[in-house]
């Protein structure tokens, strides 16, 4: 693991314009292992003028050829999972298997999707006497966050250089060693100058210097609604486009003469996944009154499997781990039954927080309602289907959710009433071609597959 101490600006390595420095910590020890550069308004507008200067070059890049160089990242990606593994444990702290299977194998299987879809895409259609072309957009400024450091850089970047953009990336200021090591891979892939830049630093100031620039054409956002808003309203003040994926708060629904047990385990390890720092966790489990005590146990017994420091990391920072915990006291102050778990830390070094199992939640509590964004399960009582489908649908987001049923068709038709973007039927596969996105306040925008490469183009029509 190295850490740069410039920016990677028009495909060269370059000091930064300013002297402050970022210091990455290893969430599991406390421990400093490297610093990055505080980028500035000054960066950020080198970074741009270099994207805007490679634009016309790539934009008129034909697509077979733009697909051989996301083919080439997406082989670069792969001969570095190890290292990409190891890094991404370094500064987020997620155990190594989950880092190898997931933090550095889902990079590639979605730059290989890209570079299919970049290669097949249909960027022309006879409408009648009109041509519709498909062009980019322009310049992209990417702002990822810290929970899935690679996986969302390339579910930007890749779609993003598929249309014939180029972009600004600006990763999170937790995670920025995963940042500098796929600028390398882009590098080591051939893209041309300009195409990819990176910019370190923290939101407050490189992040709005790059959401407000005047020639970024489209900014594509992962994080926290708070800011969403505010990078929503800058776009939106210079009339630029923006894609936005938010908070969540994912129900999993239960229904009647569903496999209880199968639906109980997936849950939980669905939130217990990456230490609970998932925006589409199913952290509200919705079970009938008949079988609630009984998935009560189920989860109890399962969370305990889910020890600290082996199956569960550390949260990101001492800020996440402050904020968890206060959410797992207000659940205790509310009137929730603490079933597992507790606001106690396991460790005496390390960020991490206890795997916790809250069961008598109600939907009006704020456990319920607001995004936890740690290791911690609600599990509502229902009364009715009708009476599920409202709970579910009884919050501000509308990301992801499950549902599981006796079979398809009745999970189907429950999943069809749910107001969010995304839903698991009875513990259906990861798909990495299907839209990934949200309603309501988890966002706009999609990402993954062809919708997530729509997001990057605009239209033209040409009358004959």
């Amino acid at each position: 693991m190295k850490a740069h101490d410039g920016m990677y600006i028009g495909g060269e390595w370059r000091p930064a314009s300013g002297q402050d420095m970022i210091a990455v910590v290893n969430p599991a020890d406390e421990q400093v292992i490297g610093h990055v550069p505080a980028g500035t308004a000054d960066d950020v507008d080198a970074a741009v003028r270099a994207a805007r200067a490679a634009f016309p070059g790539w934009a008129a890049t034909p697509p077979a050829e733009r697909a051989a160089r996301i083919t080439a990242l997406r082989d670069a990606l792969a001969s570095r999972t190890d290292e990409i593994a190891e890094t991404v444990t370094a500064e987020l702290g997620s155990p190594l298997p989950l880092s190898q299977t997931v933090h550095a194998g889902l990079p590639v299987l979605v730059a290989g999707s890209y570079a299919e879809l970049a290669a097949s895409y249909a960027f022309e259609e006879k409408l009648g006497n009109s041509t519709v072309l498909l062009e980019p957009v322009g310049v992209v400024g990417a702002i990822t966050p810290w929970n899935y450091p690679l996986h969302q850089i390339v579910a930007k970047v890749a779609p993003a250089l598929a249309a014939g953009c180029t972009v600004v990336l600006k990763p999170a200021e937790d995670t920025p060693l995963t940042a500098q090591l796929f600028a390398e891979l882009t590098q080591e892939a051939g893209l041309p100058a300009g195409v990819f830049n990176l910019v370190t630093g923290i939101g407050a100031v490189a992040g709005q210097a790059l959401a407000g620039h005047e020639d970024v054409d489209l900014v594509s956002f992962t994080g926290s609604t708070a800011v969403g808003r505010q990078i929503g309203a800058t776009a939106g003040a210079a009339v630029k486009r923006v894609a936005l994926e938010l908070g969540g708060k994912s129900a999993n629904v239960i229904l009647p003469g569903a496999d209880l047990a199968k639906a109980v385990n997936v849950g939980v390890a669905n939130v217990m996944s990456n230490s609970g720092q998932t925006c589409s966790a199913w952290t509200r489990m919705l079970v009938d009154a008949e079988r609630y005590e009984e998935a009560v146990s189920l989860a109890a017994t399962a969370v305990a499997k889910y020890v600290p420091g082996e199956r569960v990391g550390p949260l990101v920072n001492a800020k996440q781990q402050a904020r968890v915990r206060g959410y797992i006291e207000k659940g205790i102050e509310e009137g929730a039954r603490l079933v597992v778990g507790g606001p106690g830390a396991p460790k005496d070094l390390g960020y991490y927080v206890s795997p916790t199992v809250f069961a008598d939640v109600t939907p009006g509590m704020t456990i319920a309602q607001e995004e936890i964004f740690g290791p911690v399960l609600s599990i509502l009582r229902y009364e009715d289907v009708d009476d599920a489908l409202r709970i579910a649908n009884d919050t501000v987001y509308g990301l992801a959710g499950a549902v599981w049923g006796a079979d398809d068709e009745e999970a189907v038709a429950f999943a069809r009433r749910m107001d969010t973007g995304q839903v698991d039927i009875n513990g259906g596969r990861f798909n990495p071609l299907a839209p990934f996105g949200g309603h309501k306040q988890s966002g706009v925008g999609r990402e993954l597959g062809p919708h997530g490469l729509s997001e990057y183009l605009q239209t033209k029509s040409l009358q004959f």
